[in-house]
């Protein structure tokens, strides 16, 4: 059975172009499925949580950096600092913050990811620009 590229490439056109999540057609006895994965229930965000480390436990490379304790991304995606455009920041330098507060979202295929602080602290460096393409790991947030 050969399988047609042209026919996948335009299932997943219409995906995108519809904003569907799955799409199939059978003809014959050939029947082609395409769906995106990941897909929040009822268009609520998913909270990830971040992994915890302090500088301490950071590899050798990252010993010039400034004591505290880093907040990670959970999740491949773009960061952004606010709700949506023009909206006030989750976190700014000098902000304290209690665990389990928003610190970012990660957008991951058209999801948004809120990323709680897994811990208490002053705000002392912002690693990320707004709309930055984040990855797994990568520190965000840097606490005092």
């Amino acid at each position: 059975m050969k399988i047609d590229k042209k026919i996948i490439k335009e299932l997943s056109d219409y995906l995108q172009e519809f904003n569907l999540t799955e799409i199939e057609i059978t003809e014959k006895d050939t029947k082609i499925k395409v769906s995106k994965n990941n897909v929040s229930i009822n268009n609520q965000p998913q909270v990830i949580s971040p992994s915890l480390t302090t500088k301490k436990e950071s590899s050798i490379a990252n010993k010039n950096l400034n004591s505290g304790i880093e907040i990670t991304s959970p999740i491949i995606g773009t960061a952004y600092h606010a709700p949506e455009p023009g909206a006030k920041k989750f976190v700014e330098i000098g902000k304290k913050i209690k665990k389990g507060d928003t610190i970012m979202i990660v957008e991951a295929m058209k999801t948004m990811n809120h990323v709680p602080s897994t811990s208490d602290g002053v705000v002392k460096e912002i690693c990320v620009e707004d709309g930055q393409p984040v990855e797994f790991g990568q520190t965000i947030i840097i606490l005092d």
